[in-house]
């Protein structure tokens, strides 16, 4: 369960405070795994980093029963100067996981050779994204925040990637952003539909889809 109560949401942009989360209250299910949709814009990407505790709201607040992943596939929490490895340590002791484990998994999984023992600022942003990656499926969480994360790397690594998802979406809930309506389908049952600030939740996920197609027209 995700609860929002009162959350408000906004920016600055030339001197206008532009809103992107109007005061939203509502309560998220467990047991569903739920696709994030919304024209670009929309402000799908700022309420999964306020969900995941790297943003703050303006006013409100969200609280959970369960853990949440930081948005999976998001590098900006890397040290720069540290390597892939001492990254990965660090965030395995943050979370109470075995270091080794989650070491061996990322470094395995990431596919970027050498590099994970080399500053992640010497990284190109898809080598930081498989990293970013690795790192989130590598620690079990109740709830997983997902933006686009199959998109990073070749085929072969997508449909690694896509693979191990689905394992972790066997015990886990899910908020997924993406704009493949293939996709949405694939690991999602239920649907939000984000626009004007406002959040509808829809149980059967052709009617949030439906909504979201019209609304994009």
């Amino acid at each position: 369960m995700i609860r929002f109560e009162n959350l408000t949401k906004g920016f600055w942009v030339q001197n206008e405070y532009k809103v992107v989360i109007d005061n939203l209250s509502v309560e998220l299910p467990s047991g569903k795994s739920l696709a994030l949709l919304g024209r670009n814009g929309a402000g799908k990407s700022t309420l999964l980093q306020m969900i995941a505790g790297t943003l703050d709201p303006d006013v409100g607040r969200i609280s959970s029963d369960g853990s949440i992943s930081w948005p999976v596939g998001f590098a900006g929490s890397f040290h720069r100067e540290l390597t892939g490895a001492q990254n990965v340590r660090f965030i395995a002791r943050i979370y109470g996981v075995d270091v080794e484990e989650l070491i061996a998994f990322v470094e395995d999984f990431a596919e970027i050779g050498g590099h994970f023992h080399e500053p992640v600022r010497s990284y190109s942003s898809g080598m930081q994204s498989r990293l970013a990656f690795g790192t989130s499926m590598g620690i079990y969480f109740d709830t997983y925040l997902v933006d686009e994360v199959t998109a990073v790397g070749d085929a072969v690594f997508r449909r690694k990637s896509k693979a191990v998802f689905r394992q972790r979406m066997e015990k886990s809930d899910a908020i997924l952003v993406s704009h493949e309506m293939g996709q949405v389908r694939q690991f999602c049952d239920a649907g939000l539909v984000l626009e004007h600030g406002r959040l509808t939740y829809f149980d059967d996920l052709d009617e949030a889809i439906a909504l979201h197609q019209e609304l994009m027209a």
